[in-house]
């Protein structure tokens, strides 16, 4: 992986290209793909892209499991030219805009510590939120949930779990306490 960023030249700098803010297909929030394959339609936009992409940030709502799929990928041979892939969680804050929209926020984690996926997991899950009487965390099953309780007719997982990230909002107090109660949070780079 570093080697890819390690090249030597006469000319002096060179540029790599990165794209820190991606979505892929089955995204909680932004799934612009559609056909009958839409994760090969995205791999190979990555790997036929002009100039290369070196460097992605697998960005997914309130939660990496794209981000994983999108590391099987590259241990299956995908991916090759790119040299660094990192989860990107986009956080919906419970603070709005002018015209009522949610603000957004992106936590980019380092990919270097072996154990960063499961960290980054109990990371989301302190995240709480109150709807009609009850509590939801910050995981997949918790955003299913949310979605029924606020649409009861939902049936598809998927579209329960868009709902639900939708809905969902993190306090930007509760943030702070969450980041600075957690060392390795702290300390990542």
């Amino acid at each position: 992986m570093a080697d890819m960023f390690a090249v030597q030249s006469k000319r002096g700098s060179i540029w790599h290209r990165w794209d820190p803010h991606i979505h892929t297909p089955g995204t909680a929030l932004n799934d612009q793909y559609a056909g009958p394959d839409p994760w090969a339609a995205f791999l190979d936009a990555i790997e036929t892209s002009n100039p290369p992409i070196r460097a992605i940030g697998i960005t997914d709502n309130f939660g990496i499991k794209r981000y994983e799929q999108v590391v099987d990928e590259k241990r299956r041979g995908r991916l090759l030219g790119v040299g660094l892939i990192f989860p990107n969680v986009e956080l919906r804050l419970g603070i709005e805009t002018a015209k009522a929209s949610a603000v957004n926020i992106h936590l980019l984690f380092s990919p270097h510590d072996a154990d960063h996926i499961d960290r980054i997991k109990r990371f989301l899950l302190e995240f709480e939120f109150p709807y009609l009487g009850e509590s939801y965390r910050c995981q997949r099953s918790d955003l299913i949930r949310l979605g029924r309780a606020h649409k009861p007719d939902l049936t598809d997982d998927e579209a329960a779990r868009s709902e639900g990230a939708n809905q969902f909002k993190v306090n930007f107090d509760q943030l702070k306490q969450t980041w600075s109660k957690n060392e390795w949070i702290k300390k990542t780079p």
